[in-house]
C-alpha cells in the first residue's frame, strides 16, 4: 500500500543548536540525530531559515481539502468517489486521507458515507472564527473601501439563518444582525445560495417597505433571487435606504462552499443607470474575492 507523502526533515534551533555571529546564523543541529552539524552559507539570516518558500505539506492540504469539501455535503454525507471528484482529489489518495481523517475522529463513516466527525466538532466549539478571519481580510478590505471611497463590509453567516458582520471597512452607517435579508445585497446572495423550497421559507408572504422602490411581493423577490445566483452577484438600488446602493458578492473556499459575503455600500460611487459602471464595481471586487479566497485558502482556483 502506498504511504502518504513525507514532509522534507526540517531544522529546529535553540540557544544550544545555533552559533550566531554578528546575527548570522553559522550552523545548525538536525532534530532527528541530535548531533550533526553543518555550516550555512555566510550571509544567511536566521529567518530564513524558518521561513523556506515552500513548507506546506501536500498530504495535509489534502486533507483539509476533503474536510472543506464534505462540509458542502448533505448531512448523510457522501462517499470516497463523490468526495475525490468534488475535491480534485485522486480516489486512492482520498480514501488513505479519509481512513486516517476518521481514526482521528475529524470525520465519521456510516457504511459508505464519510461526515465531518465528533472531534472536528467538538475542537470547533474552541475556535474563534473572528479573529484570524479579521486580522487577514481587513487589509484587501481597506484598499477596495479606498479605491471605492464607500463602506465595505464582510459578512458571515449565523447559525439564526441571518448575516452577521464581521469586518467594516470606512463608513459610518451602523449595520446589525438584523438587516432584513430581502432588502439588502447581501441577504439576496444568501438566499440565492440556498435551495428554492429553504429560500422560500425565509421569505414571508408580507415583506416589509422600508422605501418606495423595496420589492414587497413574495414572487418578484424569488425572481429577483434566481437571478442573483444566475448573475453571481445581488444589487439593491434604494430599497433599504433612500439614496443607498447596496452590491455584494460571495466569497467561497475551494471546495465552492459559501463561506462569507463581500459587500459594497455606496451613495454616490455606483450609477444603475449605467450598465457599466456597474460591471467595472463587479469586477473590481472579484478581485477582491479572489485575493480574500487565496489569503484564507491558498488552493482555491481563481474565477473569472
Amino acid at each position: 500500500m502506498n504511504t502518504p507523502e513525507e514532509e522534507p526533515d526540517l531544522v529546529s534551533a535553540s540557544t544550544q543548536d545555533v552559533e550566531a555571529v554578528g546575527g548570522n546564523v553559522r550552523s545548525y543541529r538536525h532534530e532527528r540525530d541530535g548531533s550533526h552539524t553543518a555550516p550555512l552559507p555566510r550571509g544567511s539570516e536566521l529567518g530564513e531559515l524558518f521561513e523556506p518558500t515552500d513548507i506546506a505539506n501536500k498530504s495535509v492540504v489534502k486533507a483539509v481539502r476533503l474536510l472543506r469539501t464534505l462540509a458542502g455535503q448533505p448531512h448523510s454525507g457522501a462517499t470516497v468517489t463523490t468526495l475525490a471528484r468534488s475535491s480534485g482529489i485522486a480516489r486512492p489518495t482520498a480514501f488513505r486521507l479519509l481512513n486516517s481523517l476518521e481514526r482521528a475522529g475529524l470525520v465519521d463513516r456510516v457504511d459508505n458515507n464519510y461526515t465531518l466527525g465528533w472531534e472536528l466538532a467538538r475542537l470547533s466549539r474552541h475556535a474563534d472564527p473572528h479573529t484570524g478571519l479579521v486580522a487577514k481580510s481587513r487589509p484587501e478590505l481597506q484598499e477596495l473601501a479606498d479605491e471605492f471611497g464607500e463602506s465595505v463590509f464582510l459578512f458571515l453567516h449565523n447559525a439564526g439563518g441571518g448575516l452577521h458582520m464581521v469586518v467594516r471597512s470606512i463608513g459610518s452607517r451602523a449595520l446589525d444582525d438584523r438587516l432584513p435579508l430581502h432588502a439588502t445585497s447581501s441577504g439576496r446572495v444568501l438566499l440565492a445560495e440556498m435551495p428554492e423550497d429553504k429560500a422560500k421559507a425565509l421569505v414571508p408572504e408580507h415583506l416589509e417597505a422600508y422605501t418606495a422602490r423595496t420589492i414587497t411581493k413574495r414572487a418578484e423577490l424569488l425572481d429577483n433571487i434566481r437571478l442573483v445566483g444566475t448573475q453571481g452577484f445581488g444589487i439593491v438600488d434604494n430599497e433599504l435606504e433612500e439614496g443607498l446602493i447596496s452590491l455584494s458578492q460571495p466569497v467561497r473556499d475551494s471546495s465552492g462552499t459559501l463561506v462569507a459575503i463581500l459587500t459594497v455600500d455606496s451613495r454616490r460611487g455606483l450609477d444603475v443607470g449605467a450598465e457599466r459602471s456597474v460591471d467595472d464595481a463587479v469586477q473590481r471586487m472579484n478581485r477582491t474575492v479572489n485575493n480574500l479566497a487565496g489569503t484564507f485558502w491558498p488552493d482555491t482556483p481563481v474565477t473569472d
